[in-house]
C-alpha cells in the first residue's frame, strides 16, 4: 500500500472510530468499503482487528448500560453462525471481494434505514446474532444487525452492547481466520499501524458522545454506507 493510501486509510479510521465511539456503530460501514477500494486483501482481517481496542473503550466507558442479557443471545448466535461466515470467504475469489463488501455494505444500510420500530425479543437478538456472525466474519461489516435490535433503546445501551457483542466476535473470527489460513500476520500489522488513528477517533468521540443526536448520526453513517458501497460496487 502506498503511503497516499495509508494516509487516506488513517483519516478513514479517524472518522470511523469518532463515528462509532459517538453514535455505536458505523466503523465497518465507513472502513470496510474504502480498504476493500484500496487494498481487498485487508478485508475482513483489518477491520476486525482494528475494531478491537475500540470496542474495547467503548464497552468499558457505557459498561454500566451494558444488556447482558441482550448480548448473551446476540453473542451466543453469533458464534454459533462464525463458520458459516468463513465458508463463504473460501467461496468468494479475493479479486470479487470488493464486490461483496459493497454488496453487502449496501444492502445492510438499506435494511437498516428501512427497518420499523418494534421491539426487541429473543428471536430479534438471535437472527442479529447469527447474521453478524455470517457478514462480519466474510467481510468485517456487522453493525447494522444489531443497530436493529437496539436502534429504540437508549444510545448508551445500543453502545455498550455493540461494543460488548462485537469484542468477542471480532476475536472469535480472527481465531477461526487464523485457525484456517484465512488470515496473515501482515493484515494485522495494518491494524497496528492505524492505532493513533483509532485513539484519535475515540478521544474525540468521548468529548461530544454524551451530546450528540444518536439517530441524526446513525442516519448520516448508513447514508454514506450506501455512498460507499455503490462506490465500490462501480469500482470493481
Amino acid at each position: 500500500m502506498s503511503w497516499p493510501a495509508l494516509a487516506a486509510l488513517a483519516v478513514t479510521v479517524v472518522v470511523a472510530a469518532f463515528v462509532q465511539g459517538s453514535s455505536g456503530l458505523g466503523f465497518a460501514l465507513v472502513v470496510a468499503p474504502v480498504a476493500g477500494f484500496l487494498a481487498p486483501g485487508l478485508v475482513p482481517v483489518f477491520v476486525l482487528a482494528a475494531m478491537i481496542p475500540l470496542n474495547l473503550y467503548v464497552a468499558w466507558r457505557e459498561r454500566a448500560s451494558l444488556d447482558l442479557r441482550g448480548a448473551g443471545w446476540i453473542t451466543g448466535a453469533r458464534l454459533a453462525a462464525t463458520p458459516a461466515g468463513l465458508a463463504l470467504l473460501w467461496l468468494i475469489p479475493e479479486r470479487s471481494l470488493g464486490v461483496f463488501v459493497g454488496g453487502a455494505t449496501l444492502l445492510a444500510a438499506v435494511v437498516s434505514l428501512a427497518a420499523p420500530v418494534f421491539t426487541p425479543g429473543r428471536a430479534a437478538y438471535v437472527g442479529a446474532g447469527a447474521v453478524t456472525g455470517l457478514t462480519e466474519t466474510a467481510t468485517g461489516v456487522g453493525g447494522p444487525p444489531l443497530a436493529l435490535v437496539y436502534q429504540h433503546r437508549s444510545p448508551s445501551e445500543l453502545r455498550s452492547t455493540v461494543a460488548a457483542c462485537f469484542l468477542v466476535g471480532e476475536v472469535a473470527s480472527l481465531a477461526l481466520l487464523f485457525a484456517t489460513g484465512k488470515a496473515e500476520a501482515a493484515q494485522l500489522g495494518w491494524a497496528v499501524a492505524v492505532l493513533p488513528a483509532i485513539a484519535l477517533g475515540a478521544w474525540l468521540s468521548r468529548l461530544v458522545h454524551h451530546r450528540l443526536d444518536a439517530r441524526r448520526m446513525r442516519l448520516c453513517v448508513l447514508v454514506f454506507a450506501l455512498v460507499s458501497g455503490v462506490v465500490l460496487l462501480l469500482g470493481f
